[in-house]
């Protein structure tokens, strides 16, 4: 059941044969199916205070620590993807992470709720080890076609995982949900381990020098630094943006309440459902333009929010236009960055997504700060502005040449 869909040279590079498409909606799925397991938590935390009899600032740790759990899983365990045997990695990360959520569901304290939490986010940083496994096996006329139609799986288990959550522990109890995600979970390992071929370690570093590559690919590699950089600029108006979104839209002249707030979230379905045509693009015409456009639909839709603050069309074209942005410049980055060094696809793919999360955590505090200080628009020239610096750094190597 474990034939190799791939043979590998005599240096250790894994080289596709026969992708199929079943392979890559497996890795859309487990990718969106292991992110989904960060935002479980969010919309049943009043569940979880009322039952622990936890306060709303103990509480409001649990989606911090996932979120800190990710990151960590990200910078020290997914390079481990060019140490060992990636399928393996795959695999251990899959276990864990069921580990975790079942854990979730028997908890009884918040100590407990804390360290399953922290589990979970560590484990599920295997979605991030499902993009570059597509990378190695797709073809290079097709990888950011199919890192896409993988990357979309990704956002769509962001985006219904926190609607799954509230339907189900409204109807079963919040801790049905951790259970049947743990479920979930293992039947993908079982599927997983049947279709997913092994890989060949590309590096036999020891992990110590493993992390400290990270660094030596950041001074080594020039379109990986434009990349990094560029995407937490992006990042960082993405962040701004929905860390506020919701206060803002309860204040005069809007006075909507939070329902209305969590159903702009359907616009990063947009984003989703077009991450592979921003791949093919990417496929066709280069990255470049793709990364450089994404840019531009962040610019005009932040000076749209800071020209018309209160125009209720503005904000929904707008925020259906910068997350299409954002979106596609992320695909179009890890494109580019996949094609750098092959042997170092998983750690080229820990330093653009660590990057993307240092942006989102810098702009949901910068904007967070401009909104007191300064309202929405003031909210829109800090995504202006980040918008605007991603671009000049994306043009910034085309000026010099």
């Amino acid at each position: 059941m474990n034939t190799p869909a791939s043979s590998t040279t005599a240096d250790g590079l894994v080289l596709p044969r026969g992708l199929d498409n079943m392979l890559v909606v497996l890795l859309a799925c487990a990718a969106g199916l292991t992110c989904a397991a960060l935002y479980y938590n969010q919309p049943i935390l009043g569940l979880l205070a009322s039952e622990l009899g936890a306060s709303p600032a103990a509480i409001g740790r649990i989606p911090t620590l996932t979120q800190i759990g990710y990151t960590i899983g990200i910078l020290l365990l997914a390079p481990l993807g060019d140490r060992y045997d990636r399928r393996r990695v795959i695999l251990v990360k899959l276990v864990i992470l069921a580990a975790g959520l079942f854990a979730m569901a028997i908890t009884q304290s918040l100590l407990q709720l804390c360290a399953a939490s922290l589990a979970i986010g560590i484990a599920a940083s295997v979605a991030q080890d499902c993009v570059p496994a597509a990378a190695t096996l797709a073809p290079e006329a097709k990888r950011g076609k199919i890192v896409g139609h993988v990357m979309m799986g990704l956002l769509l288990g962001i985006l219904l995982s926190r609607v799954v959550s509230g339907t189900v522990a409204a109807a079963f109890g919040w801790r049905s949900m951790f259970i049947a995600a743990a479920l979930t979970v293992l039947g993908l390992a079982v599927i997983m381990q049947r279709r997913l071929p092994a890989f060949a370690p590309t590096t036999r570093e020891p992990y110590l020098r493993l992390l400290g590559s990270l660094v030596t690919l950041w001074q080594r590699h020039p379109a990986l630094r434009r990349a990094a950089l560029a995407q937490l600029c992006l990042s960082a108006a993405f962040s701004a943006f929905w860390s506020t979104l919701a206060v803002m839209l309860l204040q005069p002249p809007f006075g909507f309440g939070s329902a209305i707030a969590g159903a702009f979230g359907l616009a990063g379905a947009v984003g989703a459902l077009a991450a592979p045509l921003a791949g093919h693009f990417a496929d066709r015409r280069g990255p470049e333009p793709v990364t450089r456009a994404g840019a531009v639909l962040v610019i005009v839709s932040f000076a749209a929010f800071a020209a018309a603050p209160q125009n209720l069309g503005l904000l929904i074209a707008g925020t259906l236009l910068f997350d299409l942005g954002v979106q596609a410049a992320l695909i179009a980055h890890q494109s580019i960055i996949y094609g750098l060094e092959p042997a170092a696809r998983s750690r080229l793919n820990a330093v653009l997504i660590g990057s993307m999360f240092v942006g989102m955590s810098a702009g949901s505090a910068i904007g967070s700060l401009a909104l007191a200080q300064a309202g929405w628009r003031g909210v829109a020239l800090v995504g202006l502005i980040c918008g605007i610096t991603a671009l000049i750094t994306r043009l910034w190597p085309a000026r010099r040449a």
